[in-house]
């Protein structure tokens, strides 16, 4: 066979088992997909609520007090915002309708009086469509009600699981630490003790900076929709800083929304004023705030944010997406230290070899000369006793 062929083969019977071995842990992850996003939510949790607890624990406090302090205080604080953004849009529903309603007729006329000749029996005959559409549609949207509550009572049980984890992670964390690093082999556990922390510390910069840009985007988008007089304006603050975690994507998600939201309740001109705001706001995060805030321990290329951001969403959707590129900064982290390490380690081992020293020249006296001649006494068997 030709050494080509030969090298392909090789290659590619390699690179099948390294696809099966991925395969394989792409269904063991799909399987407890639920059990692995409450985990990878727990340590982005503790990552923010950790120097809480190690400042309550500097001050005196117990650690177990000082763990169920802050990790109570850090969910009532995550509950206060859910209710809240409810309570906005319960209280706003109504005048949001109207709202709409106004928007949708208003809508009908731009199109009627524009140029593109659109006659009203045409945009009858598509909201006609829209709700045979429905009408055909119920079974549908009844089993997707149905899988709804599935959903309602996996997001329970992955918000208690989060909870649980979050707390033993705030109290024992270290310990865990170092049981985990029993489970790896003797020789590589030097390189894996020092992947850890780095690891850790790129994770928690990344959670802390995300939390203040998003704060920032949040506080800038929800304060251009309260003085252009669009309505939910604090709503749409909370979902911009919630969809901030989504790099790339959460961000245009949220500042579409908001724009729409103005267009059907303010019209074209407010819509375009909350387009010039998103714009300036995403702007600003991209070239100051992020490289600023986050600086380059966790900076990962737009590429790979992209690819991240994707491949995370089509294997666990929303959760996957958030959690994506977090796990590739941490990835490249860790990677980059055992490189480094593995090099040093070669390098020591190199300069470890001790020298072999030179044997000491045989003299009649010396000490292990033994029974051979010496220098003249070789000579002198050289020529055959001559000198």
């Amino acid at each position: 066979m030709p050494w080509g062929i030969r090298v392909a083969a090789e290659a590619g019977w390699r690179l099948l088992v390294l696809a099966g071995t991925v395969w394989v842990l792409m269904r063991i992850i799909s399987s407890v997909q639920l059990v692995m996003l409450a985990f990878t939510a727990a340590l982005l949790i503790t990552a923010i609520l950790q120097p809480a607890v190690a400042r309550l624990t500097r001050w005196g406090v117990p650690r177990g007090l000082a763990t169920a302090l802050t990790a109570a205080l850090g969910f009532v604080a995550i509950g206060l915002i859910g209710w809240f953004v409810v309570w906005q849009v319960m209280e706003n529903i109504d005048n949001l309708s109207g709202s709409l309603q106004k928007g949708i007729d208003d809508l009908k006329q731009w199109l009627l009086n524009s140029p593109f000749h659109v006659t009203e029996d045409q945009i009858n005959d598509i909201a006609q469509n829209l709700q045979d559409a429905i009408g055909t549609n119920t079974e549908e949207i009844t089993s997707a009600g149905i899988q709804g509550v599935t959903v309602v009572l996996e997001a329970l049980t992955g918000i208690l699981l989060t909870m649980f984890s979050t707390l033993f992670l705030l109290y024992d964390g270290k310990r865990i630490w170092h049981w985990s690093l029993r489970l790896v082999p003797a020789q590589a556990r030097p390189g894996v003790a020092g992947a850890g922390p780095r690891a850790w510390r790129t994770l928690t910069a990344y959670v802390r900076g995300t939390v203040v840009v998003a704060m920032i985007d949040a506080i800038g988008i929800g304060l251009g929709c309260y003085f252009l007089d669009v309505p939910l304006a604090v709503p749409l603050a909370v979902i911009v800083f919630l969809f901030s975690f989504i790099p790339l994507v959460g961000a245009v998600a949220s500042g579409a929304l908001a724009v729409v939201v103005a267009l059907v309740t303010q019209g074209v001109f407010t819509a375009l004023m909350v387009l010039v705001v998103v714009l300036g706001v995403q702007q600003l995060e991209g070239h100051v705030l992020q490289p600023f805030i986050l600086g380059r321990a966790v900076r990962v290329h737009p590429l790979a944010v992209i690819l991240a951001v994707t491949g995370g969403g089509l294997i666990a959707g929303i959760g996957g997406a958030v959690v994506a590129v977090p796990l590739v900064a941490v990835t490249n982290t860790v990677v980059t230290y055992l490189h480094a390490h593995a090099r040093e380690s070669a390098l020591r081992g190199a300069t470890a070899v001790p020298n072999t020293p030179a044997p000491a020249p045989a003299t009649a006296t010396g000490p292990g000369t033994g029974p051979g001649p010496g220098p003249a006494s070789a000579r002198e068997a050289k020529n055959g006793g001559r000198e």
